[in-house]
């Protein structure tokens, strides 16, 4: 058996850190919107036993510390399907390290691929379930489209979606560290933080501008002095038209949403001149078939 499909990219509206817990996690906030720049995931499963991953990237691990492989233990672990070789292969588009939720999302399509080829029909909150298990961005990556994310990632409450727009995503040419910018964050000591509720009023009454210009992620108030380049993407994307532009996730890619195709295209363009991941990209709702 075997079957295809995509793995969408997650941008960040806003991100906010309410608070650290008990268990050293931290209690997240944040609007989440899935974009058309995406992974493809085939599945193939044969009588036997194990998994295999071929992302076509060395470094990328091609065993069950992958969060595809993982993903699949965990849809195998709940639903007592058995017997199976599962062969999983990744054409990635999605750049790695770049706040964008790629292996997430690799790990949710993985989820959606299995239950529609065995069957199980476990539905959305049965698979945001089991996709809590695998890690913190792949349940909101179960069903996409425009959520508030609450916690650890686990909670998922649907909001109105974002109007259709254009989307500019440009990637620097260094990583940024997310257990490292976790240190850094204070949390009785932010100062500025994404205005949350408006945004999902704003949403709600189809004001995308509005919306745009109150995104907010609280991780670039803590980062190192070489991320100077996610200031420098943010000013060129709001030059070039973009009604607002903001780091998605832990970075360090930025992107800038656009209400104008043109503006769009011209602001990929001249980034491109500068950076090699830059992509264009849409919004795209929610998957409406689990």
């Amino acid at each position: 058996m075997i079957l295809a499909g995509p793995a969408f990219a997650k941008i960040n509206i806003s991100l906010d850190i309410v608070s650290k817990m008990g268990d050293g996690y931290h209690c997240m906030k944040m609007v989440m919107q899935t974009v058309s720049l995406s992974d493809e995931i085939t599945v193939e499963c044969t009588p036997g036993e194990g998994i295999g991953v071929d992302a076509g990237l060395p470094f990328l691990p091609g065993d069950e510390r992958n969060i595809a492989a993982k993903a699949a233990l965990a849809f195998y672990r709940h639903t007592g399907v058995e017997g199976y070789r599962t062969d999983i292969r990744i054409k990635k588009n999605i750049p790695v390290c770049a706040g964008l939720g790629g292996g997430s999302a690799d790990g949710a399509c993985v989820l959606r691929i299995l239950d529609e080829m065995f069957g199980t029909r476990l539905g959305r909150k049965r698979l945001e379930s089991i996709a809590a298990g695998v890690g913190s961005d792949v349940p909101f990556c179960v069903a996409g489209g425009t959520s508030l994310v609450e916690g650890r990632g686990e909670i998922v409450t649907d909001i109105a979606p974002i109007p259709r727009c254009f989307v500019v995503i440009c990637k620097p040419a260094f990583a940024c560290s997310t257990p490292e910018l976790f240190k850094r964050v204070k949390c009785e000591k932010i100062r500025a933080r994404p205005d949350t509720g408006g945004i999902i009023e704003l949403l709600g009454q189809g004001d995308l501008t509005g919306a745009a210009r109150r995104m907010y992620n609280v991780f670039e108030d803590v980062l190192p002095r070489r991320a100077r380049d996610v200031a420098e993407i943010k000013y060129a994307l709001l030059d070039k038209g973009a009604l607002g532009a903001v780091m998605t996730g832990s970075g360090p890619s930025v992107f800038g949403l656009f209400d104008d195709e043109s503006l769009a295209r011209g602001a990929y363009e001249y980034l491109k001149l500068s950076y090699r991941e830059c992509f264009m990209a849409e919004t795209v709702e929610r998957i409406g078939n689990i």
